[in-house]
């Protein structure tokens, strides 16, 4: 999980899913950049204590441990606007929540929420199909819920 693990459990994070997977030549440089990204993130000029990791290919993960200094609304801003460069740069949208990432066979997949339930009345995936939810608030939630049976998801509501 990158440096994700030297943050508490309550460390608030977001998760941002790319469209497709990154190459996997290009997810060393793109750690780099999350890396440094977060050891120079600030909020009203306080440093944060913040960590960051790239998972599965696809998931761009920010979090910050807001028990020493909360993320304000600029320093999101300025996140939001580190992951668009991220995005443009390596030509990924890291910002449709209408697609849906899931596990079959060893590998992750990402489609879109129509191709999604399409595969689930196709019997492809299942209520037991392991998904990944990006909307999962907090770096201790990331390691219990981040992956979870379709079933026990939210996105069981779109099948």
């Amino acid at each position: 999980m990158g440096n994700l693990e030297a943050l508490a459990p309550e460390a608030r994070v977001w998760i941002y899913q790319a469209n497709e997977p990154f190459s996997s030549g290009v997810i060393p440089e793109i750690a780099q950049h999350v890396q440094r990204f977060a050891a120079q993130w600030v909020s009203h000029s306080q440093q944060l204590k913040a960590g960051g990791a790239v998972m599965h290919d696809r998931f761009l993960v920010l979090a910050v441990d807001e028990s020493q200094s909360g993320a304000s609304g600029c320093s999101i801003d300025s996140s939001v606007q580190f992951v668009k460069q991220i995005g443009s740069h390596y030509q990924r949208d890291l910002f449709d929540r209408l697609r849906f990432s899931y596990e079959k066979d060893g590998q992750v997949h990402t489609v879109s929420k129509d191709e999604f339930a399409q595969r689930y009345q196709q019997g492809e995936i299942d209520d037991n199909t392991i998904v990944f939810d990006p909307l999962v608030k907090t770096v201790g939630e990331m390691s219990t819920a981040f992956r979870k049976p379709l079933g026990q998801s939210w996105h069981a509501r779109f099948v």
